[in-house]
């Protein structure tokens, strides 16, 4: 499966997980994941809420922790 993938949503709201997903994230026979609305688009994670959460921190923290090592001021870098 490529990273990317579409899905329908039917007049009830249900949609299905892509198979693969299921196997990655070991939730096979059922399991919970968590959607986060970031307004224009929804993050979808395995684990439900409080994964999403921690993931979301993750990756934020991630970024920054790059974009800091990117400036070359060192008065800046701490602020």
């Amino acid at each position: 499966m490529t990273a990317v993938t579409n899905a329908k949503v039917s007049y009830r709201g249900q949609t299905s997980l892509p198979a693969e997903l299921r196997h990655r994230w070991g939730i096979d026979t059922g399991g919970e994941i968590g959607f986060i609305d970031l307004g224009g688009a929804a993050l979808i994670v395995p684990g439900g809420l409080d994964s999403a959460k921690l993931e979301l921190r993750r990756v934020l923290s991630e970024r920054y922790e790059a974009g800091l090592a990117t400036i070359d001021d060192p008065d800046l870098a701490d602020q």
